[in-house]
């Protein structure tokens, strides 16, 4: 059945925004749909079998521009496959959890990465856990230098599993941080990102933020702390009951993990099949992130599925 919709945006101003360079975001919708998109001014005219869906995407587009906040392909399309699931493109893509030093706006980008987010300002203890990509680490980091820029916290600690090394790091050069280095370095550049290397050399400096291996953690109790542990599924049971029985007062805990990527001789997680034991718990949550949250590259996202879908096939053989 053919519908037609008209839209008035609300300001010439904002069409250009909308519509994108030679009309692109347009383009992009009515291949997402069997809709045709006319364009008269600052009316817009939808029409087509699925006009109401292709419609309801312009008018949250439209929200979206009026919050100031610019589009871009990669925001529409994602947008698109938010209405398609019965979500709100313009209340999840314009909250902001800080801004960059070089003046950028740090943003959830699909519903998922919303939900984490949500989960992080409600609780105490937070679990972040799904595939490479879906910004795990890096909106935790986000959430890091905001709870540190609005003082509430005093400092920031970092800490993984360093796997690799066995946890036996004297057999790296240099002093601690050069031994930890090589493991937290998605951690140092998310921080990067957030406060520019000038300001994260100076949080280091004034020992505002920590890093460790997570070995070193066993006899602390970290009071007035955010603390990331960052691919939890490296870390053995015993340690990540040492880790979470580390967390002091006025302290926040934000583990990650990718539960299909455990790196551990013989495979003993302390992230596998710790949800039902610590399931009920008040300020604790769990955050299950999938393909769809992933944020860089499309390809990314069909190489996540891919192997999602052999896992699946090898599990059913018999």
């Amino acid at each position: 059945m053919t519908a037609t919709v008209q839209i008035n945006v609300p300001g010439n101003h904002l069409m250009a925004g909308l519509l994108g360079e030679r009309d692109q975001y347009l383009r992009a919708i009515e291949r997402s749909f069997d809709a045709t998109i006319h364009v008269r001014g600052n009316e817009i005219s939808v029409e087509g079998p699925q006009a109401v869906e292709a419609a309801q995407v312009l008018e949250e587009l439209v929200l979206i521009v009026q919050s100031g906040q610019s589009l871009e392909q990669a925001a529409v399309l994602r947008a698109v496959d938010m209405v398609r699931a019965n979500e709100r493109p313009s209340e999840i893509l314009t909250d902001r959890i800080l801004t960059t030093q070089r003046g950028k706006p740090v943003r959830p980008k699909t519903s998922g990465q919303k939900r984490y987010l949500d989960a992080i300002r409600a609780n105490i203890v937070t679990f972040g856990i799904g595939p490479a990509g879906t910004g795990k680490s890096w909106l935790a980091v986000a959430c890091a230098v905001r709870a540190l820029q609005n003082k509430e916290v005093e400092r920031i600690l970092l800490t993984r599993p360093a796997v690799e090394a066995g946890e036996r790091l004297g057999y790296l050069p240099g002093d601690l941080m050069s031994k930890v280095d090589p493991y937290l370095r998605p951690l140092y550049d998310a921080l990067h990102d957030m406060v520019g290397p000038e300001g994260s050399a100076k949080l280091f400096e004034r020992g505002v933020v920590e890093v460790a291996p997570l070995a070193f953690m066993r006899g602390r109790t970290l009071n007035d702390s955010f603390i990331i542990l960052d691919e939890a599924q490296n870390a053995t049971p015993e340690q990540m009951m040492m880790f979470l029985t580390r967390i002091g007062f006025n302290s926040q805990a934000v583990i990650t993990g990718d539960d299909t990527q455990v790196d551990l001789a013989g495979g003993r997680s302390g992230l596998l099949g710790l949800e039902p034991i610590l399931t009920g718990i008040d300020g604790l949550s769990f955050v299950r992130l999938h393909s769809s949250d992933v944020v860089r590259h499309r390809i990314v996202q069909d190489i996540v599925d891919a192997y999602s879908r052999h896992d699946a096939q090898r599990r059913a053989r018999p």
